[in-house]
């Protein structure tokens, strides 16, 4: 007879960090951590960096957001992305945030998958199912709207991987995290090739 398998257990703090939000507009239910590669929990790391404290850092090709502090350290997010998160590299602003937003699938979202996405066109209301989640912060660059944003997700398991469209995703807590420590303004690097010091921070 062969051993059950047993999966390995979440460590309590993360299980208490990611567990469910009360008092929300909506449910927030606990994240499925079983579900989401360990490396991709919030932590803070060492990362020295030119960027000012305050600064948000996406890594695309390693599915990272850094919210950069002070003294070389940094709050590390595991994201995940997607063909429109894969369009834009460079710097933007955070131009507005919104709880709970409304989701519309972009013209090229439309065009490609139609039957899925002709009939959400006017918009999907907020909620459990939409799937920006509880937060979104807007990525604007010179004035314009990028189409670029940072949000939770309905879909845990898409954490660190490279995912059909959307942009930035983020479990529904580290985005409620990082909306409450990010004012309007906030500069966003974007990069598509990893970090420009070309080494990988580590967790502290």
């Amino acid at each position: 007879m062969q051993p059950i398998a047993l999966k390995p257990s979440v460590d309590p703090h993360y299980t208490a960090m990611y567990a469910a939000i009360e008092g929300e507009q909506f449910p927030i239910k606990a994240a499925d951590l079983k579900r989401v590669d360990p490396q991709y929990y919030r932590r803070e790391v060492a990362y020295p960096t030119r960027e000012r404290p305050g600064t948000i850092v996406v890594d695309t090709r390693n599915r990272y957001l850094y919210l950069v502090q002070e003294n070389g350290q940094a709050l590390r997010y595991g994201i995940g992305v997607g063909k429109a998160g894969l369009e834009f590299e460079g710097v933007g602003r955070v131009q507005y945030k919104r709880q709970w937003p409304r989701w519309t699938p972009t013209q090229d979202m439309i065009a490609r998958e139609p039957e899925r996405y002709g009939p959400l066109a006017a918009g999907m209301e907020p909620g459990v199912l939409n799937p920006l989640g509880p937060r979104a912060l807007y990525l604007f660059k010179d004035g314009r709207d990028t189409l670029y944003r940072i949000h939770g997700t309905t879909e845990d398991w898409t954490i660190g991987k490279a995912v059909s469209s959307g942009c930035i995703r983020l479990l529904n807590q580290d985005i409620v995290d990082l909306y409450r420590r990010v004012p309007d303004g906030t500069r966003v690097v974007v990069l598509q090739d990893g970090p420009r010091e070309g080494f990988m921070p580590e967790a502290v």
